[in-house]
């Protein structure tokens, strides 16, 4: 689980974040990135979002959640990618490719993502 200093709460930072429409995907994830940061104290701030489109059982969109969740966890722990920081919020989508994935694939991907960017 994500401490509470770093998870995106509030409808509207949701909604600010896709309007920047700044995005990169791959078959697993698709990330979108908020504005970038004008003070570095500032922490960065996820949302995890999995639609019913994705799959109708919650426990199968739950598991995917878990399993991004648990990825951004370990790369905020132990600071692997500079990117991380560089933006006020991050939206982390599942695409279809997600339901099948284990936290490998799901991991990589996005590892591969964020450092692109």
């Amino acid at each position: 689980m994500l401490q509470k200093k770093y998870r995106l709460k509030k409808y509207s930072a949701l909604t600010a974040t896709y309007k920047v429409n700044n995005t990169t995907f791959d078959s697993n994830v698709c990330i979108y990135f908020g504005k970038e940061k004008t003070t570095p104290e500032l922490d960065t701030k996820f949302a995890f979002v999995v639609s019913k489109k994705i799959h109708k059982r919650a426990v199968v969109r739950n598991r995917i959640k878990r399993l991004m969740r648990e990825s951004i966890r370990l790369l905020i722990k132990n600071s692997r990618i500079d990117n991380l920081n560089k933006y006020l919020s991050i939206i982390v989508k599942a695409n279809r490719g997600a339901i099948g994935a284990d936290f490998n694939q799901i991991n990589n991907s996005i590892i591969n993502l964020i450092s692109t960017k």
